[in-house]
Order: structure tokens, then sequence, then C-alpha cells
């Protein structure tokens, strides 16, 4: 039998999330302090065709 576990996210790994979704394609570089993103240092677009 499988243990679930919830897992609680901070403010900023909800903005995080939310930014990740919204992008479709791309990349990204996020950084990280105390366990916790702070930033996303840059975002390149990228379209697929």
């Amino acid at each position: 039998m499988k243990s679930q576990v919830k897992l609680e996210l901070c403010e900023k790994e909800t903005k995080l999330i939310k930014l990740m979704r919204s992008i479709g394609y791309g990349e990204i570089k996020i950084i990280i302090q105390d366990k916790k993103p702070i930033r996303v240092e840059q975002i390149k677009k990228s379209i697929k065709l």
C-alpha cells in the first residue's frame, strides 16, 4: 500500500508553478535559497513549429 504525503506549497512555489504552466515552451533558470525558489533569472521562449 502506498503512503500518501501531502505537501503544502509556499506562495513563491505556487507562483513558480503558475509561471511554468503559462510559458508553454521554453527555458527558465530558477534561483533557490533556503530550499525555496526566490527568483526566475531568465526566461527564453521557444516556439515549436
